[in-house]
């Protein structure tokens, strides 16, 4: 494998086909085995040889799926808060997706890649309660999910936040916890806490959403399609295909096929 990327990317032009084969039918693990190989054999770090033969979303996507789950996660959440502005929604939908055992390795590799705390960094991005939120979801208080409603709320834990509970509490309140966010909250704390209740209630929706958003708004959110589909690909990405296609009625590979990547 290691030999065939090398002579894929050896002399004039890119044998991008050759890069597509054999990156995309492998497992992640077989994918670092391969980059260490590469690294023995030629002397290169394939990740970089990578950049500088590929351009455009098809270069951020072969780059993406070189990276271990942690490590792709760090290097999401550090390029949303370098340069100018905060890509708040990318923050968010780590963040509340994860689960706190893969947070604290998370907050471990963005550590050894970028050499600062990512809280630390958070902290200095964001305010209010949405860096509120925001830190406790790093700080593990939840097992799924930690919660802020203005006064309808108080601070939950993940434990007892379940389906049940969001069932009595349209009950005593007489509305949906939806939409008694959207009616106390707006902006990223508003995202961020709708974003947390849909990953309780049920992720693969979550992210099945995420997708058809991002291939329906206006001009695809291609980083977005990359995100989702290279970070779930060995988790739950069947099932978030099987929402998607029942929210949007045709195929996730259908629409991306139409879409204009």
């Amino acid at each position: 494998d290691a030999q065939t990327l090398y002579k894929a990317m050896k002399g004039l032009g890119t044998d991008e086909q050759a890069i597509i084969d054999v990156l995309t039918k492998r497992s992640n693990m077989q994918r670092q085995q391969i980059a260490k190989s590469f690294k023995g054999q030629f002397g290169k770090d394939l990740i970089e040889s990578l950049k500088s033969e590929l351009s455009g979303n098809f270069e951020r996507l072969i780059v993406a799926l070189m990276y271990s789950p942690f490590k792709y996660d760090a290097k999401e959440l550090y390029d949303a808060m370098k340069g100018v502005g905060t890509s708040e929604g990318v923050i968010i939908e780590i963040l509340a997706s994860r689960t706190k055992a893969q947070i604290k390795e998370i907050i471990k590799a963005y550590k050894e890649e970028y050499g600062s705390d990512l809280e630390e960094d958070i902290k200095s991005e964001t305010s209010g309660y949405f860096e509120q939120i925001l830190v406790c979801l790093l700080q593990g208080e939840r097992d799924n999910a930690t919660l802020y409603v203005d006064t309808a709320l108080a601070l939950q834990d993940a434990e007892v936040l379940s389906n049940a509970l969001f069932e009595e509490y349209q009950k005593l309140a007489g509305k949906s916890i939806e939409d008694s966010i959207k009616s106390e909250t707006h902006g990223s704390l508003e995202d961020a806490m709708l974003a947390i209740v849909k990953c309780t209630r049920n992720v693969h929706c979550y992210f099945a959403e995420r997708l058809y958003h991002a291939l329906k708004g206006a001009g695809t959110h291609d980083g977005t399609l990359i995100r989702v589909i290279v970070s779930r690909s060995e988790v739950d990405l069947n099932l978030i295909k099987a929402e998607f296609k029942r929210i949007a009625g045709k195929s996730l590979s259908s629409m991306i096929l139409v879409s204009k990547i």
